[in-house]
């Protein structure tokens, strides 16, 4: 279940996986609040949040791939149980600290977010370059059925 502002960043990266058909690995856990810049924002309950999901993860077994991505300004108030701190150290339990929603992208999606290029489009191979290419598509295909319904309606109009 997906509730409040610390799950904004997890909304966002379910909206780009569904627009682009990118699956997001499932592996990782997602906290953070977002402003609309994409700055990642602190949230609360940090420990809690990390901790649950990691106790999920080991009943599933530690494969290495599992973590979670919280926000770095949240990193000063980590206070982990021992056995999270000893995954995180032996490797099969990370801990991506962002500041910016595009830092998760490659976490979650695998591939670079890209930078704009200077026509300001992104560059193909890119998750924006996905995503940008994505949107325009289903901007011409809404522009085609806006069109097409305006046409039935001047052909009734005539009759």
């Amino acid at each position: 279940m997906i509730e409040g502002d610390s799950a904004t960043c997890a909304e966002l990266y379910a909206l780009l996986s569904a627009i682009t058909g990118v699956p997001a690995r499932q592996s990782i856990s997602i906290t953070g609040s977002m402003d609309q810049g994409g700055n990642v924002q602190p949230i609360g309950g940090v420990n809690q949040k990390i901790e649950g999901f990691f106790s999920l993860c080991r009943l599933r077994g530690l494969d290495g791939s599992q973590g979670v991505i919280i926000p770095e300004r949240n990193v000063r108030n980590l206070m982990l149980r021992k056995d999270v701190v000893e995954a995180v150290r032996e490797g099969t339990f990370r801990i991506h600290a962002i500041d910016h929603v595009e830092e998760g992208i490659e976490i979650l999606m695998g591939m670079p977010a890209g930078k704009p290029g200077p026509d300001g489009r992104y560059p193909d191979g890119t998750f924006n370059g996905l995503v940008e290419d994505r949107l325009a598509l289903l901007r011409e295909a809404s522009k085609k059925e806006e069109d097409r319904k305006e046409g039935g309606k001047n052909r009734n109009s005539n009759q």
